[in-house]
């Protein structure tokens, strides 16, 4: 019997027993998810049409469209498409991902679910695609909203002595790192944040404008980057200690960070530039997420899987931003 413990006590968990409980099989698993996809009843994912003849015995494709005569199954059309792996992996996986405050790290999933490390890294980034359809799907913040940037990457002290050499004649502090944004409503608990290759005026302002209402009133630190923006504005002068004053601070938008960066300290221990994002979306639609029941948020997933595809070959291809892999 689960036990009452601190925490958001108004939302209903569930716990891994209950999870293996309502997922025994994969055939369970795999119900499941044609009931997530097609609540009106299956249909073609090539034409749409309802026309479809049922083959159980048929597998991988049980399902074959009398129209277009296209085979089909409940991975056709969707991030799942292409994927060896059992539905009930995939469950395990969502849930493993959407639960995990911190998120959790390809190794420790490969572990999990008894499958490869590569294998469990492809598997997470596709989840991750899903977080960001939400990112784009906000509404604008109505306000009040803070707004600010933080820097990732690692410690000088802790790289080797040949990087420490390359970046010696570059600077401190944020030098190296790759900067990001975000802001959060304080009335709706909301945040959005994105991989910024600047946090000049221009960029800043311009993520602020495309996320918040044009009467938001916007709390931010003292930097320059900041100033002259169009809204009703006040911020805090850091560079004094000055963190608060009355209702002008960032700290509800610091704590999310506080929280990318423990993971990023904790559980990956290294996140590249060149998916970063993927990161950030990441944290971002789980924090958004988190007052639902834990099986909304995973019934929302496997929903938000239709209609994507993201191959391993355009996963890992040249971005142009450095993925940190030894050469």
């Amino acid at each position: 019997m689960l036990q009452k413990a601190p925490g958001k006590s108004f939302r209903k968990g569930l716990s891994l027993t209950k999870l293996f409980e309502m997922f025994p099989d994969d055939a369970t698993a795999e119900k499941w998810f044609v009931e997530q996809r097609w609540p009106q009843g299956v249909c073609c994912p090539e034409c749409g049409s309802f026309n479809v003849q049922v083959r159980k015995t048929r597998k991988p494709q049980p399902y074959r469209c009398r129209d277009c005569r296209k085979d089909f199954s409940a991975k056709t059309g969707s991030l799942m498409e292409g994927s060896k792996l059992g539905f009930k992996v995939w469950v395990i996986a969502i849930y493993q991902l959407s639960t995990n405050l911190k998120s959790i790290s390809s190794m420790k999933l490969s572990r999990d679910l008894e499958v490869t490390q590569k294998t469990a890294w492809y598997l997470a980034q596709r989840i991750r695609e899903i977080w960001a359809d939400n990112q784009d799907a906000l509404e604008d913040f109505a306000g009040p909203v803070e707004i600010d940037e933080t820097y990732m990457g690692g410690k000088r002290r802790n790289m080797s002595n040949s990087k420490r050499k390359e970046l010696k004649d570059t600077g401190r502090g944020a030098v190296g790192k790759v900067a990001v944004v975000g802001v959060k409503d304080r009335e709706t608990n909301k945040v959005s944040a994105k991989v910024v290759e600047s946090t000049d005026k221009v960029t800043l302002q311009g993520f602020l404008a495309d996320k918040a209402s044009p009467d938001a009133k916007v709390y931010s630190d003292d930097s320059t980057s900041y100033s002259g923006m169009p809204f009703d504005h006040e911020s805090v002068n850091h560079s004094v200690s000055e963190y608060v004053r009355d209702q002008a601070h960032t700290n509800g938008i610091e704590s999310h960070w506080a929280t990318i960066k423990r993971a990023h300290k904790g559980v990956f221990h290294k996140l590249s530039h060149k998916h970063l994002h993927r990161y950030v979306n990441e944290f971002s639609g789980r924090h958004n997420d988190r007052c639902e029941d834990t099986l909304d948020i995973t019934q929302n997933i496997a929903k938000g899987l239709d209609r994507k595809h993201l191959p391993y070959k355009s996963l890992i291809a040249d971005n142009g931003l450095p993925s940190g892999a030894r050469s």
